[in-house]
């Protein structure tokens, strides 16, 4: 960016650092401060910073030969409109944004572009703008970031605010003024800093929340409220001035029942009230911290489909902006003055007016400017557009317009043409976009169904006219696009309305997944594509890409590359995310069958599996380091030696002892591998790898194997060459470029900056990437350079990252620049125009082009297999016609002569075998119907549940000789509506009623426990772990036999300690059940207490409830818990006995069916016994009774598969007729079939048995019996005769009982019928009155709760004024104790007088002197200043009290003593002195604590008063509530059945016409009180004898109790003298046992004698330890020494031999010539020597290196 020179009052920015040198960051006052040398220097106003000081410019090492200005911004093409909030206005024409590392300030008009670059480079976090638009803000990003302030439209940097957070902005604001900004930070600190940012001062400074933090916005109204909001929470903040300055003070948001939601967007209302949204859609009205209402539309839908990301309030308008592309406009006077209506919480809202901008706008800001004195409104869209808006809805309201459009989101790929300055870019956003990066202009747009992922240009061998680009998206498809000048076609030369247009040429989906790579042949002969599902596919390019097949690959394809035209071969380079890499040749169209399939299996794959080295490279960089630090080390140990012999000293030449090293790291190996990030051809069979995860930092130089046969999974690979890159392991290179025309290497990075390395005229290598040149281009955090290109004649550099942002940069210098760079629009292909347009893949589950293949092949056979069975059921249709001509035949032929069916079947097996299949199909179908039978069968048992289990069945039982019947009660099951309510109390005055005595019992308990005295808990004392026998005694150390010795003496002191112990506990025990058993003042006999209730409660006093004075008791109180109690006991009550009655009736219905049979089984044996009698003997014989339908109910829910099937016929039947019935025809048939019962069929067996008998009987006849037979005869005749009479007879009193058992029951029914009409009448008064008590009930339970609080607030009274009074006794027992002391003190100093002390009068008035008494401390430290003015500022006021009391007594100094007086009497007289005065200072703090304690104790008895009196009002206004609830109750009609007898209230002895002055009693309550009258008169005699025997017992105990105290007190007296006479003083005999062993100490003494003994033990033995380590050391180091000089042996043979090697060699003489083969072998000998002695002299050295090792 060009700045204009500074002004002449500006100062150097050296200079203007040190005068802006700030306080810490901690909280900053805004008063004075105190020291005028303090306050800092205020900043002139006309003060600036020079732009070229404060901007992050690119980086170069030292060493490198690029020039700084590598690269010249040219123009952002992106936006990145994903960020909350990203737009900025400074006036009608120009918006401001951020674009990676630059703020961009774009002219909409002429497209202009002016860029800010950030101060530090780290990126840029916010900018807003100043009010009055004469500055804007730019909050960074990085270490300690800054934000910077530039006016406008100048654009210099203003003032610089440091320190507001630790790593980045996320938000700034300014108030309305403009004189103060709020700034608040990301993670770690989430600083919320207010800034006087004019002065570059931070005011005020607190953290905002704990979690991510999305705004601060101060008030518009009130600049002292801020607000922030975030995820999960809402802060509402002041700026409070406090005694101690100005402070920052935040109240959190509570959601309360709402759920809790990030808050993206709020704004504080004139009244103070807040208004946020929601992520759900909804508004949320804060007032005081607390949600008031949640705002929504009518019908509760929410006011937006999605979050609101920002409110506005501007001119009394409250406007929201949602993600789903609406604004709202809403009534705040509606919004303000909102209240909740129900406990949801939700009030509804339409709002006034709403604009939708459109289907797939999300928009994330709106601001306002004017422009022409008329205000609109900008929107950023997070689809990567902005707006122009005018929100003044009224009829001349401007349309929305879109400003200008961008890709939204990162950017995928890009590419530039190969033959001008044109780009083509895709993104996730489903677009493809054409830029002029020449004229800095978007030319051409097309959008499809899917997001583009991968793109490149046709290169000029594919396409000579450059128009042809390939782009690949998501869904795996890949589409072939021409980009051309729609001005050159035929026809259409004036009706172009664009630069550029784009067409479809062709789409084809090879994969079905994301497609992420694409790429040309060299030759142009064949086109790849990489795609996520491990697959590429090839193409061969004619006029239309022909696919030739796919092969598969071990991992998903992050990158294609054909090998350059240097290489002998082509072949493609596949890099994979998953560590592999993989080249295969170049496939020839036509070689590969393609019939079936178009997988390509033959192709020759060679295979590359990264095996990480980073570990090992690091290891051998470790140990390179500790070598040279043990280089340099040993240098400085012999330089040192060398001065010191320099200077004469002697100097022993022993090494050092190394310190141990630390053991160096292990080899690493990741689990999950690296992923390949890029990759480029180095050679054939060679590549480049840039790896991310932890084999970053590195650029690996890699090389394929010829060993093939090897599984790829299994391979290890590791690279032959590695060039480490500085500061890239936790920022790996993610792109790599190459410009042609100067030979650089440009990087793009995961941080989104930009790197170029220099490359020599070998290419790369291990130092040739030492230098490089860097800049900061995209966002730090998620710009990563997902795109690196140069334009055709390397004139540009385009880049593009995952913000979103597209950066062109001039690599021309000033004087290569060219003036004017002019673009070539593609021309169109011949015959365009008459082209159909090409069909796109829309759906993306589409057939890729191998499904679709496999689709067809799979038709195909599909259709071959059909053929076949075609033509088999033909063949077998044949078959059947010869058979059945052979059958017919057969049967043309005799019958002899035919043959069998059987004879026809031939192999009986293949019907089994059809037999057996068709039991499998059988048993398949019901396995494939048993989810739906079993979902049937539910079905049934959830109907019957709901229909017939909740229903019992409604039976009536007849009489067999008469019509009476009698039916059972129509009930449901019992409800569990009151079931759970019987076991808790009846009412919720019990409930409160507990909690009010709660409190009570508890202090009762307390009050018990403090009686109890507590023992000292001192368990015995275990010795664990006893020290071992002494092996050998030590002078001076105590033997394991002397401590066993104190132990045992430990022993007997605790077991006497504990045998003493017990007897006081069990002294204390005694006396404690002795207090136990005493009864405390307000003690009541429970008894005594029993029988009064007992007596209250029937004392006969019948009240009326109208009455006037009738009172409620507690247990008469009714509630509504109480009477659905009453009612539910009731309903359970008649049920029962319904219940019971039905049970009767089932039982008797049981006895008739069982009667039935009976009758059926006596009418049998009375036809078998009439069988043998003539006719004319014949008794008539009686009906079977016949059970009727309304006495089996049950049978109708019965049925059986015949019916089933009979209903089925039915419905079909009726269907067939169709005949429309009222009703279902079906369930009436299907009731039909089950209420019919089927007759007793009895007839046919017994005429069968009739017949046969008869038969018999005639047989008999016709024989002539003889006169035996005859007398048997007649006796049987007799028999029979009898049993048939018999057996009638039982059989009417079978039925005669039966009846009776049916009258029986049915008078009972009756009666019961009576007593259930009463019961519900008795119900419906119930349900009359319950729902009376629950009208009532929300003012009886508000009552209820107020008594209830107020009695817990009294208890809490109570307990403080308990409280309050035991700390008033004991001020007053320790005021007495003073007193005491005071006392004693004086009595103290007259005996210390003695008798006639001539200086008496003198020390006296010393004694009662007042003078400051003041302490040192002694050795009290130089730190404690506080405490040392303090002391500075107490003593003038000591020498003043001095002075004034020597001026009033002037007689004698009290500091020195007087001639004659004692010393020592003085001295401690002046002791004495100073304790009287810390007594009395005692006394006064006691006294002023006793008065503040009185003053609380009267406070709390006023307040306890109060609380009384409210509590006696609200007492009364509770019984006068249910005196109301009473009257009401009363107020309802009872009906009471009575009879005539009962009445007894007659007038002139008939019945009175009005009974409302009458009263219904009972009998039984009447002689209950006139019995009570004598009861009454017996029990009073009784009471006054029991009362006259009390009284005499009374003061026997009186007595009694004055002669046992007169004796205690006898005891107390003599048990204190006993104590005067021996100790002198009393003494605490229990303290005196419990002190007189101190067994701790003992322990500890024991304890310390073991320990001492242990580290004896341990001390020996690391003695013993060294002594055998030193003798190992001497030991190793003679060894060493002897290697030492054998080593120096072989190193003098070695040079002995080497230098008769030498002469050998070099020698000359004719002497040697004849003996040439003598001294090859010679030599050969000698070299075999050498190399031998070279092996031990190595061996030696190792040995000497592992002795040093085992020595350290």
């Amino acid at each position: 960016m060009e700045e204009e020179p500074a002004e002449d009052a500006e100062a150097d920015l050296s200079g203007a650092e040190d005068n802006l040198d700030k306080q810490d960051n901690s909280q900053v006052f805004s008063e004075p401060q105190k020291r005028p040398e303090e306050v800092k220097k205020k900043i002139a106003e006309t003060f600036f910073y020079t732009y070229e000081d404060v901007y992050s410019g690119p980086y170069a090492t030292g060493d490198t030969e690029i020039p700084i200005d590598l690269l010249t911004f040219k123009h952002s093409f992106g936006y990145d409109c994903t960020r909350p909030v990203n737009l900025m206005i400074m006036d009608r024409h120009t918006v401001g944004y951020i674009a990676g590392n630059q703020v961009i300030l774009q002219n909409l008009r002429t497209k202009y572009q002016k860029h800010v670059r950030s101060s530090c480079g780290g990126g840029i976090g916010f900018i807003t703008a100043h009010p009055n638009k004469d500055y804007f803000a730019v909050g960074e990003k990085g270490k300690k970031p800054n934000i910077v302030i530039y006016t406008y439209p100048l654009v210099r940097p203003y003032r610089i605010l440091k320190g507001g957070t630790e790593v980045a902005y996320v938000f700034g604001d300014f108030n309305r003024t403009g004189t103060l900004l709020a700034s608040v930070g990301s993670s770690p600190d989430y600083m919320l800093t207010i800034w006087d940012w004019k002065q570059e001062e931070t005011l005020l400074r607190s953290k905002a929340f704990a979690q991510d933090v999305y705004k601060v916005m101060f008030s518009a109204e009130n600049e002292e409220h801020l607000t922030t909001g975030g995820s999960g929470h809402i802060r509402f903040w002041k700026m409070d001035l406090t005694l101690t300055g100005l402070k920052l003070q935040g109240a959190l948001g509570r959601f309360g029942k709402t759920a809790v939601s990030d808050i993206m967007g709020f704004v504080e209302l004139p009244d103070g009230k807040v208004v946020s949204g929601t992520e759900w859609g909804n508004l949320l009205l804060w007032e005081g911290g607390l949600i008031k209402v949640e705002l929504c539309q009518v019908g509760h839908k929410p006011c937006h489909k999605g979050p609101v990301s920002q409110l506005v309030f501007d001119e009394g308008d409250l406007y929201s902006v949602g993600k789903d592309g609406v604004i709202r406009m809403w009534n705040f006077e509606v919004v303000d003055t909102a209240d909740p209506v129900d406990d949801t919480g939700l009030v509804e809202m339409e709002p006034m007016n709403e604009l939708w901008l459109g289907k797939n706008v999300s928009l994330n800001f709106i601001t306002k400017i004017h422009d022409q004195g008329q205000p609109f409104w900008f929107a950023q869209d997070t689809s990567g557009a902005m707006w122009k808006l005018d929100l003044t809805f009224s009829n001349m309201t401007h349309d929305p317009e879109c400003v200008c459009t961008f890709h939204s989101g990162g950017i995928e790929a890009v590419d530039v043409s190969p033959f001008t300055y044109l780009m083509a870019t895709t993104a996730l956003d489903r677009s493809v976009r054409i830029y002029d990066f020449g004229s800095n202009s978007q030319v051409s747009v097309m959008k499809f169904k899917q997001g583009g992922t991968a793109l490149m240009w046709a290169p000029a061998v594919v396409n000579p006219e450059g128009g042809l680009i390939a782009v690949g998206f998501e869904d795996g498809v890949v589409r072939i696009i021409e980009v051309y000048d729609p001005k050159l076609l035929p026809g259409h030369a004036g009706q172009a309305n664009g630069i550029a247009e784009i067409n479809l040429k062709q789409v084809f989906k090879p994969h079905a997944a994301a497609v992420t790579a694409l790429a040309y042949e060299r030759k142009g002969d064949v086109f790849a594509t990489g795609s996520k599902d491990k697959t590429v596919f090839f193409f061969a390019i004619e006029d239309e890409y022909k696919p030739i097949g796919f092969i598969c690959v071990p991992g998903p394809v992050q990158a294609l590359q054909w090998s350059p035209p240097s290489h002998d071969k082509s072949t493609l380079l596949i890099l994979c995310e998953n560590g592999f890499a993989v080249q295969v040749p170049a496939p020839l169209c036509g070689k590969h069958d393609a019939a079936t399939t178009y997988h390509i299996k033959n192709l020759p794959k060679q295979y590359f599996h990264f095996y990480s080295i980073k570990s090992q490279i690091k290891l051998g960089e470790e140990i390179a380091q500790r070598e040279k630090k043990k280089e340099e080390k040993e240098k400085a140990r012999l330089e040192w030696m060398k001065q010191q012999k320099e200077l004469g000293l002697e100097v022993q030449e022993t090494k050092e002892e190394e310190p141990e090293e630390e053991p160096l790291p292990s080899i690493y190996i990741p689990e999950e591998p690296s992923p390949i990030l890029c990759g480029f051809y180095a050679a054939p069979g060679k590549f480049w790898l840039s790896l991310g995860g932890y084999d970053s930092g590195f650029l690996y130089h890699c090389e394929f194997s010829h060993d093939n046969e090897e599984d790829p999974e299994k391979r290890k690979d590791e690279p032959f060459e590695v060039i480490p890159m500085e500061n890239t392991d936790n920022n790996p290179i993610h792109q790599i470029s190459f410009c042609s025309r100067s030979p650089l290497m440009f990087c793009g990075m995961q941080d989104g900056s930009l790197r170029a390395y220099p490359l020599g005229e070998k290419g790369l290598s291990v130092g040739a990437l030492k230098d490089y040149w860097y800049l900061n281009v995209h966002d730090n955090d998620n710009g990563q350079i997902r795109g690196i290109c140069c334009s055709h004649d390397d004139g540009c550099l385009i880049t593009c990252g995952g913000d979103g942002n597209i950066f062109t940069f001039d690599l021309w210098s000033e004087e290569e620049l060219p003036k004017e760079l002019k673009v070539t629009i593609p021309p169109p292909r011949r015959g365009l125009e008459k082209e159909k347009a090409t069909e796109d893949i829309k759906d993306p589950d589409a057939y890729t082009i191998e499904e679709n293949k496999q689709k067809k092949e799979h038709e195909r056979k599909m259709k071959e297999a059909e053929d076949k069975k075609n033509k088999k059921r033909e063949e077998l249709s044949a078959l059947r016609q010869d058979f059945v001509f052979f059958l017919q035949k057969n049967q043309e032929l005799p019958k002899h002569m035919q043959l069998h069916r059987e004879e026809f079947e031939m192999d009986c097996r293949i019907f089994e075998e059809l037999d057996r299949q068709t039991l499998q199909r059988i048993q398949l179908v019901q396995k494939q119907l048993a989810w739906e039978h079993e979902k049937q069968f539910i079905g049934l048992q959830k109907l019957q549940t709901q229909f017939q289990d909740s229903l019992e069945f409604t039976l009536t039982v007849h009489a067999i000789q008469s019509n009476h019947q009698i039916s059972t009660y129509s009930l449901l099951t019992v409800s569990e509506k009151y079931s759970q309510d019987k076991k808790h109390e009846d009412s919720k005055w019990a409930v409160h009623k507990d909690k009010w005595t709660a409190p009570k019992e508890a202090e009762q308990a307390e009050e018990e426990i403090h009686r109890e005295t507590t023992p000292v808990h001192r368990g015995s004392v275990v010795f664990e772990n006893e020290a071992e026998r002494l092996k050998t005694p030590e002078v001076r150390k105590p033997t394991t036999r002397y401590i066993e010795s104190r132990r045992q003496k430990i022993r007997r002191l605790v077991e006497k300690y504990d045998a003493l112990k017990a007897k006081i506990m069990k002294r204390r025990a005694e006396w404690h059940e002795l207090y136990k058993s005493k009864p405390r003042d307000n003690y009541e006999n429970s008894k005594d207490a029993e029988e009064i209730k007992e007596a209250r409660e029937n004392i006969g006093c019948y009240r009326l409830k109208s009455a006037t004075n009738y009172t409620l008791t507690e247990n008469e109180c009714i509630s509504t818990e109480k009477k659905m109690m009453q009612l539910a006991i009731l309903e359970d009550l008649i049920h029962k006995t319904k219940v019971n009655m039905n049970e009767e009736i089932v039982s008797l219905r049981d006895l008739k069916v069982s009667t039935i049979d009976e009758i059926k089984s006596l009418l049998k044996e009375v036809k078998s016994i009439q069988a043998s009698l003539d006719v004319s003997e014949h008794l008539p014989i009686p009906l079977i009774p016949q059970l009727h339908p309304d006495e089996v109910p049950e049978k109708i829910v019965q049925y059986n598969s015949d019916v089933l099937l009979k209903f089925k016929e039915e419905q079909e039947a009726t269907a067939k007729l169709k005949e429309s019935l009222e009703g279902c025809p079906s369930s009436r048939a299907f009731r039909h079939v089950f209420l019919q019962t089927p007759p007793v069929e009895e007839g046919a067996p017994m005429a069968q048995a009739g017949v046969t008998e008869e038969q018999e009987a005639f047989e008999m006849e016709k024989a002539e019996p003889t006169e035996m037979e005859l007398e048997i005869l007649k006796r049987e005749k007799i028999k029979n005769l009898y049993l048939q009479e018999t057996l009638i007879k039982k059989i009417n009193t079978l039925v005669i009982n039966f009846d009776a058992e049916l009258h029986l029951l049915r008078h009972k029914k009756l009666k019961m019928d009576v007593q259930m009409k009463s019961a519900d009448l008795r119900c419906i008064t119930c349900c009359e009155e319950l729902l009376i008590l629950k009208k009532l009930e929300v003012h009886e339970d508000l009552l209820e709760e107020k008594v209830y609080a107020l009695i817990n607030e009294q208890e809490d009274i109570h307990s403080k004024l308990k409280s309050c009074l035991a700390q008033i006794e004991d001020r007053k027992c320790e005021i007495v104790t003073l007193e005491e002391r005071k006392k004693a003190l004086y009595a103290s100093f007259e005996a210390s007088l003695g008798e006639n002390n001539e200086f008496a009068d003198f020390l006296t008035d010393i004694l009662k002197k007042e003078v400051e008494c003041v302490e040192k401390e002694v050795g009290r430290g130089a730190g404690e200043e506080n405490e040392n003015e303090e002391e500075d500022d107490e003593k003038p006021d000591l020498k003043t009290d001095e002075e004034n009391w020597g001026s009033e007594s002037i007689v004698f100094d009290d500091s020195v003593c007087p001639e004659g007086c004692s010393e020592d009497l003085f001295l401690n007289t002046i002791q004495l002195r100073q304790q009287r005065i810390g007594i009395e200072k005692a006394v006064e703090e006691e006294k002023k604590v006793a008065a503040d304690l009185k003053k609380e104790y009267n406070a709390l008895a006023k307040k306890a008063k109060e609380i009384e009196t409210s509590l006696d009002t609200t007492n009364r206004e509770l019984e006068a509530f249910q005196w109301e609830k009473l009257h009401r109750l009363n107020e309802l009609d009872v009906v009471v059945p009575l009879r005539l007898h009962q009445v007894q209230c007659l007038v002139d002895g008939k019945m009175p016409r009005d009974f409302s002055q009458t009263l219904v009693f009972t009998n039984q309550s009447l002689q209950y009180l006139q019995k009570r009258i004598a009861d009454q008169r017996n029990e009073k005699i009784m009471q006054r004898e029991i009362h006259k025997k009390a009284k005499e017992q009374h003061k026997q105990l009186l007595q009694d109790k004055k002669e046992m105290e007169m004796e205690i007190q006898g005891l107390e007296e003599r048990c204190n003298n006993l104590m005067m006479e021996k100790f002198g003083r009393l003494v605490d005999f229990e303290a005196v046992q419990v002190h007189s062993v101190n067994i701790p100490m003992e322990q500890m003494k024991v304890r310390i004698m073991e320990k001492e003994y242990e580290y004896f033990v341990e001390l020996k033995e690391w003695e013993e330890r060294i002594v055998v380590l030193q003798h190992q050391l001497t030991k190793l180091t003679r060894e060493n020494t002897s290697k030492l000089h054998q080593l120096n042996r072989f190193c003098h043979e070695k040079h002995q031999l080497e230098t008769e090697l030498e002469s050998l060699t070099t020698g000359q003489g004719g002497e040697f010539e004849g003996t040439q083969s003598a001294d090859l072998k010679e030599t050969a000998r000698l070299e075999s020597r050498l190399m031998h002695v070279t092996c031990e002299v190595a061996h030696l050295k190792e040995e000497i290196s592992q002795g040093r090792v085992d020595q350290m």
